[in-house]
């Protein structure tokens, strides 16, 4: 049973209650289908499947040309198909802890677990590089040097990540404020 949905050009966002909301909180991140990329795709590998045609029957054109050609097309098809995340989920047990899958096009499956006692905090962090500016939503894990990424491999917007932070907050019993700055942090406020 869907009990939330959120979408966008890239993404949906799907809330499930499956079992009595005490056992389990179920959050899916789906990678939206784009019907212009599987053209194009298509479009691409005819033309790669041209350029090999074309290397075979016609030997008085330069065959560097034609290399050449056939590698830019292998490229771009290979940019497209890049990612093949088909979705990401977090599973909150709050009894447990929370197991963070990723599904990918090809059928494999990585999940990862971590005991609810083991989490201080869940953290939502805008991540600003010097091309873009995005959101990502992480966990705070005793005995762990770095943060753990709830999203490894997607950038879902905002709008779809705070009902899994607030679920996560819920059930770690950490405060879940997001605006946590406060006046005694320094003198940016």
């Amino acid at each position: 049973m869907v009990e939330c949905s959120i979408s966008n050009k890239i993404y949906t966002y799907t809330h499930e209650c499956k079992w009595p909301s005490e056992a389990a909180d179920v959050h899916h991140i789906i990678v939206r289908k784009s019907r212009s990329k599987g053209s194009l795709v298509c479009f691409l590998a005819l033309l790669i499947l041209a350029n090999i045609i074309h290397l075979f029957l016609v030997k008085e054109k330069s065959i560097t040309i034609l290399f050449w050609s056939f590698l830019c097309n292998v490229l771009l098809l290979k940019l497209l198909l890049w990612k093949p995340v088909e979705k990401e989920s977090v599973v909150v047990m709050p009894a447990f802890g929370v197991q963070l899958e990723t599904h990918y096009v090809s059928g494999k499956i990585i999940r990862r677990f971590v005991p609810i006692d083991k989490i201080l905090k869940p953290a939502l962090l805008e991540c600003v590089t010097p091309v873009t500016c995005y959101w990502s939503l992480s966990l705070i894990v005793r005995e762990e040097a770095e943060l753990m990424l709830v999203f490894k491999e997607l950038r879902p917007p905002v709008k779809m990540l705070v009902p899994i932070w607030k679920a996560l907050c819920a059930a770690t019993g950490s405060e879940g404020s997001l605006n946590t700055c406060t006046e005694e942090d320094g003198p940016w406020r």
